[in-house]
């Protein structure tokens, strides 16, 4: 696997610290947000999206 970033990545996952985490960590290597996160529930917990480009 090439150790090269991708330009657009989609953050997905349930709405807890790890998350948060995932999107700080995206923004740290240079990743900056793109459009507003998306948030819905499967019945059992909240699940966010967040895409995240570089520019």
């Amino acid at each position: 696997m090439s150790d090269e970033r991708l330009t657009y990545r989609l953050l997905t996952g349930p709405d807890d610290a790890a998350f948060c985490e995932r999107v700080s960590a995206a923004l740290a290597d240079g990743y900056i947000l793109y459009g507003s996160p998306s948030i819905t529930h499967d019945g059992e917990q909240v699940l966010v999206a967040q895409a995240v480009i570089l520019p």
